[in-house]
């Protein structure tokens, strides 16, 4: 690794921003509560994951990896893909991303845009989804080739460390002094780890509230097949402990999608899968826990991926999720600056 490396990975790191963080005022049973939506969907490259991609590839650099013939390979399912692509494309170093079909058209389209080579597996692995194909694919490529690193968000402890850095810090210095609650979604769950450890430090009386989608066990719950890509996972996350998480929310593709909407009709914020999912959850919780008044939902992305998957009625059909069931799921969120 040379200075220079580290001093251009480093220039990237500047470009990711201190995201926004919006309030909503919220009443739930009679009883008013303060929300608070930290929008990462407005970071370099449209999700949170660009905090992953630099404290990744900077783990790369300081480990002497990081080479002008390197060639970057990791398994996603979009975002990160995105993020490693532009860093790469700042970088001068090539990138090779192990996608599925739950990849949406936008995130597809905008991988090889900036020119990420692509590499689809299609047979969905034992419990359901493609992330253990995926691996098994990026295994194969690191063999072939020496001159291939793996970024390794699954196991890299670089992963929660970075929002260890900056993530839970900035909910903490965006929001209120004590935060009741904090709600994450879970994908390798490095976030909610690095958040986690953040907040049991720094705030210990804040609730970390884990999220996810049914079908996925990054965390807990029962494999099964999924619909929606950017959340969940079909193996168990390797950074999560029981002691990091204070409640667990699994929501359905239905609630993710209503919240989705609803959100975008009412207040104009775009937000994607991850975050609809977190807002469901969240609300939720809220209904549930009178105590609970100041809150904080990460908003890890956009929804311009997503136009069309959970933005689509005609697919939204086609998994299963009827205008009944969408409509169920009231969001009673009004805008207070």
């Amino acid at each position: 690794m040379t200075a220079t490396t580290l001093d251009r990975v480093d220039g990237f790191g500047r470009l990711v921003s201190d995201t926004p963080t919006t309030r909503l005022d919220i009443t739930i049973n009679d009883i008013p509560r303060t929300l608070r939506l930290k929008l990462d969907g407005h970071n370099i490259g449209g999700s949170i994951k660009a905090r992953t991609a630099y404290g990744l590839v900077r783990d790369l650099a300081q480990r002497g990896r990081l080479e002008p013939d390197t060639e970057i390979v990791e398994s996603t399912s979009g975002n990160l893909g995105i993020a490693l692509a532009l860093l790469g494309k700042y970088l001068g170093v090539r990138v090779t991303t192990v996608v599925d079909p739950l990849i949406t058209d936008g995130a597809l389209r905008r991988l090889r845009e900036l020119g990420a080579r692509v590499e689809m597996v299609h047979e969905r692995d034992n419990n359901g989804g493609y992330l253990l194909s995926r691996l098994g694919r990026v295994r194969q490529l690191l063999d072939s080739d020496p001159r291939r690193v793996w970024t390794d968000q699954y196991n890299n402890p670089a992963n929660p460390r970075i929002h260890e850095m900056t993530t839970g810090p900035e909910m903490r210095e965006r929001g209120a002094l004590d935060l009741d609650a904090v709600f994450l979604a879970i994908s390798t769950g490095g976030t909610l780890a690095g958040v986690s450890a953040d907040m049991k430090q720094a705030s210990p009386s804040t609730a970390v509230v884990a999220v996810d989608i049914d079908g996925s066990i990054a965390y807990r719950g029962t494999a099964a097949p999924r619909r929606v890509s950017g959340i969940g996972a079909s193996r168990r996350s390797t950074f999560l402990d029981d002691w990091m998480i204070d409640d667990f929310r699994s929501v359905t593709l239905a609630e993710m999608a209503a919240s989705c909407r609803a959100m975008l009709e009412e207040h104009g914020l775009y937000l994607g899968a991850s975050s609809g999912a977190v807002l469901a959850a969240c609300l939720r919780y809220l209904a549930d826990t009178p105590d609970a008044r100041d809150v904080c939902c990460l908003c890890p992305d956009l929804g311009e991926k997503y136009a069309s998957t959970i933005y689509n009625t005609a697919w939204l059909r086609s998994a299963g999720c009827s205008e009944e069931a969408l409509s169920n799921h009231w969001l009673p969120v009004r805008a207070s600056g």
